[in-house]
């Protein structure tokens, strides 16, 4: 499975719709990215977090400053799988951890 970011739009609010390298599309919610701190702070302006891009090499969203999200989350989080949760970390459950919840 691809993960890598072929079409970013800028919809609203903190949220974007995504196209996937093998055609998965979907909205994606980054607001918690803005409360969550850190190099996410900048979140908060909106006029910073319209500047998103996509990275030629890594496929996946950047903004100015080095600030990026790594594309499987993103996959996860327009595909609805949810698999990534503040409290617990990337990918507990599934994706990139190794771990298979049984």
């Amino acid at each position: 499975m691809t993960c890598d970011i072929v079409k970013v739009i800028y919809s609203r609010d903190h949220i974007l719709e995504l196209t996937f390298e093998d055609g998965a599309q979907g909205p994606v919610d980054l607001s918690p990215y803005a409360s969550k701190g850190g190099v996410f702070e900048k979140f908060s302006d909106l006029e910073y977090f319209k500047k998103v891009e996509i990275h030629p090499e890594l496929g996946t969203l950047c903004w100015p400053g080095g600030v990026d999200i790594a594309p499987e989350t993103l996959y996860a989080l327009a595909k609805g799988t949810n698999q990534f949760r503040w409290d617990l970390g990337p990918f507990p459950y599934g994706l990139g951890s190794g771990i298979m919840k049984g």
